[in-house]
């Protein structure tokens, strides 16, 4: 077997198809990426989220030769996770309360910069009136922010996993920008 870490995801899709063995890399790439994002878009016990890493893995598996290659493969597993974490609070009738309070500094000024936030958002506080916030919005808007800003992905990205035109991304993008800068104005920030 040659060294999977020198290949692109899209070939260690097709590689993976040939030899399971391959699958392994793309699970250690992804692990912590879709278990920091889970953890991001709901509240949840560690064995919850490892719960849903398995079978959002073992439905990637699954359907390697489904795996549309025009596709970015990050999109495609975001859009499975996605959907899987989605199920999953159905399933026990809860709404997802994300933990957005562990925002990076880094983080924290993506967010303030688009918003065109003038106060400084850098303060723990801040966190936490940030999160209150985005807790506050309807899904729809909670999750296209946290995949937009603290996940960074594209807006061909976003459209591939939410499953939804690229006009509706923005215009969702847009109105949660919107509705979160009102509900941070409301919390005394410009």
């Amino acid at each position: 077997m040659h060294d999977p870490t020198n290949h692109t995801d899209e070939e260690l899709v097709a590689l993976s198809i040939q030899n399971k063995l391959y699958f392994g890399e793309l699970v250690t790439r992804y692990e912590r990426k879709l278990g920091a994002y889970i953890y991001r878009i709901g509240t949840l016990p560690q064995e919850d989220i490892e719960d849903l890493l398995q079978n959002i893995f073992l439905r990637v598996y699954q359907n390697l030769n489904a795996f549309n290659q025009d596709l970015q493969f990050s999109s495609w597993i975001y859009r499975i996770a996605h959907n899987e974490t989605m199920a999953f609070f159905r399933k026990k009738k809860v709404r997802p309360q994300g933990h957005l309070q562990t925002l990076t500094d880094d983080e924290m000024a993506n967010v303030a910069s688009e918003l065109n936030i003038t106060r400084d958002l850098e303060a723990r506080d801040d966190a936490t009136v940030l999160h209150t916030c985005i807790q506050k919005l309807p899904q729809q808007y909670q999750e296209i922010l946290v995949l937009k800003f603290f996940e960074h992905k594209s807006y061909d990205e976003l459209s591939d996993i939410l499953e939804l035109p690229q006009g509706t991304v923005a215009i969702r993008i847009r109105r949660a920008k919107e509705r979160l800068r009102k509900l941070l104005n409301e919390h005394g920030y410009e």
